[in-house]
Order: structure tokens, then sequence, then C-alpha cells
């Protein structure tokens, strides 16, 4: 089923997301080589306690841990461990937070010391992935419509586009209705309402499409093992132009200081 919020659950879910915005970029304050996600996890937990809100992810559906970290081939649901990350490297970091009764979810995929020329054409072709994704958000437009956007700039630029994992709806529950996959076409879905609240999160490989899950029953990987990148924003549905819940600006802010 379907849930369109009112104005004021809109204002409730940006709370919810902005603070997963503010969350990752405390986290940003300590990637780097040699930091494990283990230690950032705590940051993100410590952070969101310390902000009256609740971990969105720890113990949903038994996972163990308050963030999802995807280290290089890893596309998404990583679980936080003890090995430290190197210069090179890659980690996608999905966080989620529930404050107010509503839920908030965004994900940034993060650079380890200096990556590959290519690992970094990989992160700023899903980076615009997601951009030509939310301006798809829009009243009298289509799920597909959103999927199609991503898949063709994807497909477009020689890179792999995830079919296991999509988007949602978002609101007092993590997982809404209706599913938002990045590959599609144009004018096939769900219609899109003024009111609808979606998490859109492009997971996108640099080798083939293709993942599988490791024996822990969560991480999901590339089946060639090449890297993968992730990022992901809240977006209402309105009239005219989408409403962007999250931002990555803390982020980045964070990330041009320690450059």
């Amino acid at each position: 089923m379907v849930f369109l919020k009112t104005n004021e659950e809109i204002e409730l879910i940006k709370e919810s997301s902005l603070l997963v915005g503010k969350t990752l970029a405390e986290v940003a304050k300590h990637i780097e080589p040699g930091v494990t996600t283990l230690m950032l996890d705590k940051v993100a937990h410590d952070f969101i306690k310390d902000h009256d809100a609740e971990p969105g992810f720890l113990g949903y559906n038994g996972f163990p841990n308050s963030l999802c970290t995807s280290v290089n081939e890893q596309v998404v649901h990583g679980i936080p461990n003890d090995i430290p990350l190197k210069d090179g490297d890659i980690v996608s970091i999905d966080c989620g937070v529930l404050k107010n009764s509503f839920y908030g979810d965004s994900a940034y995929t993060f650079e380890i010391g200096e990556i590959s020329e290519e690992i970094k054409k990989l992160l700023e072709v899903t980076k615009e992935c997601l951009k030509l994704s939310v301006a798809q958000a829009v009243t009298g437009n289509r799920v597909g419509d959103i999927g199609y956007a991503c898949q063709s700039h994807a497909e477009a630029n020689g890179f792999g586009v995830v079919r296991e994992l999509v988007g949602h709806g978002l609101g007092k529950n993590l997982h809404e209705e209706p599913q938002v996959p990045n590959y599609g076409r144009r004018g096939r879905g769900t219609k899109l309402k003024e009111g609808l609240v979606l998490a859109i999160e492009p997971m996108i490989n640099l080798g083939t499409k293709n993942v599988r899950q490791l024996k822990d029953g969560w991480t999901i990987v590339t089946s060639d093992g090449k890297p993968s990148a992730h990022y992901e924003h809240d977006v209402a549905i309105a009239k005219g132009e989408p409403l962007v819940l999250s931002t990555f600006e803390y982020i980045e802010e964070v990330l041009k200081s320690k450059k």
C-alpha cells in the first residue's frame, strides 16, 4: 500500500533525513586509511543517540549494526568489521535514523586516500545518476521514468545497473511501497503523486550488473569482484520540481576541509 504524507509529516521525514546527513558528515571526519568500519559504526551510533534519535538499521530484520558499510566490491548491506580501510579503497556507507516516528535514509560513497581514475569515474557517474533520477520525481511521472533516467546514464558510460536491489517508499516504515528500481521504461510503473516520499538510491557497478549474497546473509557483492558505488537521497514528490529532503552538503563540507 502506498502512503501519501501530509506537509507536516514530510517536515518530520526531512528532520530525520537531515540528521542522517549530519551523521554521515560526522563519520566523514574519521574516514582515512587504517580506520575500521566498526569504529565508524560506533561514531554514527553515538551521534544518532546524542541527537535524540534511534539508529534506523540496528536490529532491523536482525541487522547487527547502525551503519551498512560496503567496501569495494560490496554493493550494499556490508556489516561493519575490524578490518582497517586502506589507501585506494572506497566504502559506501548507508545510514538510517528514526526520529519523531519517521525514518530518514541516505547513503554516500567515500574515497579512502587516493583511488584510481576509473573508480573516480564510477563515483561521478553514480552521483549523476542520482541527480538525473531525482529530477524525474515529480507529480505525473511514473516510477519507470526514475529508473530509465538512472539506467540510461549508467549504461551509456559502460557501467552495470544492479537489478536485485531497489529504492523504496519512506515514512513511518523504513521500507514502504512503491519499489523504485534503478532501471525501467519511461511511462511505466506506479504514478507519482504529491505527498509520496521516496528513497532513490542508484547502485552502480564498475563491471557486470550481476550480484550475489555472501554467507553472512546480508552482504551483497558484485559477481565479478569489481567495485560498486551507492548514493541515496530522500525525495518528496511535488509539483514542478522534486523536494529533496536529505543533503550531502554537510558531508562534502567535511571532505573539502580535509583536503
